[in-house]
């Protein structure tokens, strides 16, 4: 059993190279039959979710090493946590990874166990979205987000099915070469299918007409920004000064005189910008009265107590036209969930917003709000019923450093346009910022470790998607009845054995 786990543990080391920033999809044509094998060689149910387990482990503490980085940021005060975040999360996260291999194993091999796996697979993945504060992170259906023209056509199919039901889709697909000669020839047939239909679709999205002029501001301040007022003070002036670069690009390329908004990145304010006139007084002396400014900052409650991670709209000296407070927090970064007994944190962290919503600012199109880490959470960033033109997501990755993490949550950021049918604008502190049309196609984008704005017309809406309509119920039906169909040609096949 130890050589099996030992196997388990490097097929899902070699799972995790298909992740984003690496890409490399045939990784997942090998563990993935591997993963099969595995299982198919385990005597219960039990050891086969010991081998998934195993399996999860080993993709997750190379898809998720990257926690470790804002744990250094504070190493004077967490460097306890250093050896235990990584491992104890990724065996967490394992965990969702052994029910599909224990549940898969009661089914005969061949088809049946792949489309029971491939149906329980989207179906924990689904749970990993919700169970204890949820962490939806590097769902496979994200690995192929790669950039550029491939990418964008392989990730078309979320508009109707989402990023799970591309996990779905994936986990199907990746497992048939383990069928054989023709499970590896159907395996190809279905990726070129996909292919031809992703395309399809990319041809025929007719966009609306851009209703305005974005401009995306990456300042590229350090993470200890958050704690040096002087540091976060220089900051605020840096993205002034680049404010001021942005919209002079917009007035040179806007013939038709369209209205100009500027997105600043998460908490790039360090004043209280609801009650400070003198901080907005310098926004509205550098962009003019005219511009919408979106920016990240912090504010307090009607309480005077509560704190919020949020976003204020500015244009002049006046009181803010909008706000948004971010409603799904980071867990132990943000604040600390109410079950865990013992406190890490000190005090009581932000308060939650209230939830997705479309913010109506006269002069602009209505715009969905999103905060970092919301961006991850699949059907769960918009208000379907005020649908918005676009998605204005503002986000620090200064905390992940330069590691896959702000690579992955790009990826994920891009899987919500297409999701969504909408255009997503992303403001990232150090990178990486992007404007992604409804297609999820990348207009532009600023790297990581960069100072720079980007400047251009606000791409057009597509018409709701599936995926807008269904929302997660789409996968989830897909998921259940992908499971089922696996167990009835499974009970099928038993049957007819006796006969």
């Amino acid at each position: 059993m130890r050589k099996t786990l030992i196997l388990a543990l490097i097929f899902g080391i070699v799972a995790a190279l298909a992740l984003p920033p690496v890409y490399l999809l045939p990784a997942l044509w090998v563990s993935l039959p591997g993963l099969i094998w595995l299982i198919g060689r385990a005597k219960s149910w039990r050891q086969a979710g010991v081998i998934g387990l195993a399996f999860g482990f080993g993709l997750n503490v190379v898809g998720l090493y990257w926690i470790t980085e804002p744990i250094l940021i504070e190493a004077a005060q967490f460097w306890w946590l250093v050896p235990f975040a990584v491992p104890g999360l990724a065996l967490a996260v394992g965990v969702f990874t052994a029910v599909p291999a224990a549940l898969c194993w009661f089914a005969p091999p061949g088809l049946p166990r792949l489309l029971v796996l491939a149906g329980t697979w989207t179906i924990a993945d689904l749970a990993l979205q919700f169970v204890f504060t949820g962490f939806p992170w590097n769902f496979w259906g994200t690995d192929v987000a790669i950039p550029g023209l491939i990418g964008t056509v392989l990730i078309q199919p979320a508009a109707w099915i989402g990023v799970l039901g591309l996990t779905l889709c994936i986990v199907f697909v990746a497992s048939l070469p383990s069928l054989g000669l023709r499970g590896f020839a159907a395996s190809i047939a279905l990726m070129v299918a996909w292919a031809v239909v992703g395309g399809l679709r990319l041809s025929r999205a007719r966009p609306a007409t851009p209703a305005a002029i974005v401009g995306v501001i990456q300042g590229d301040g350090t993470a200890e920004f958050a704690s040096d007022r002087t540091a976060a003070i220089a900051l605020f002036r840096r993205y002034l000064r680049l404010s001021a670069d942005a919209v002079a690009k917009a007035r040179a390329t806007n013939p038709h005189n369209l209205p100009i908004v500027l997105l600043w990145p998460e908490t790039a304010s360090p004043f209280m910008l609801q009650t400070d006139v003198g901080a907005r007084q310098a926004i509205a002396d550098t962009v003019g009265p005219d511009v919408t400014v979106i920016a990240g900052m912090l504010r307090f409650g009607a309480d005077g107590q509560s704190i919020y991670n949020s976003l204020g709209v500015v244009r002049g000296p006046g009181p803010l036209l909008a706000t948004y407070d971010k409603w799904h927090l980071v867990p132990f970064g943000e604040y600390q969930p109410a079950w865990l007994p013992m406190q890490i944190l000190p005090g009581e962290g932000f308060s939650r917003g209230t939830g997705p919503t479309t913010l109506h600012v006269p002069g602009i199109p209505p715009v969905g709000p999103i905060i970092c880490y919301e961006s991850v959470f699949s059907g769960q960033i918009i208000k379907e019923s005020d649908r918005p033109d676009w998605i204005a997501l503002a986000t620090n990755d200064a905390w992940f450093g330069n590691s896959s993490g702000p690579r992955q949550h790009l990826a994920a950021g891009r899987m919500r346009a297409v999701e969504e049918g909408l255009p997503l604008a992303r403001a990232a502190n150090t990178g990486i910022s992007a404007i992604f049309d409804a297609s999820g196609r990348e207009e532009m984008r600023i790297g990581h470790g960069r100072q720079g704005v980007l400047v251009a017309p606000l791409p057009g809406r597509l018409p709701p998607t599936l995926f807008a309509y269904w929302g997660l119920w789409a996968p989830s039906i897909l998921g259940i009845c992908t499971a089922l169909l696996g167990v009835v040609l499974g009970v099928r096949r038993r049957l007819f054995r006796k006969t």
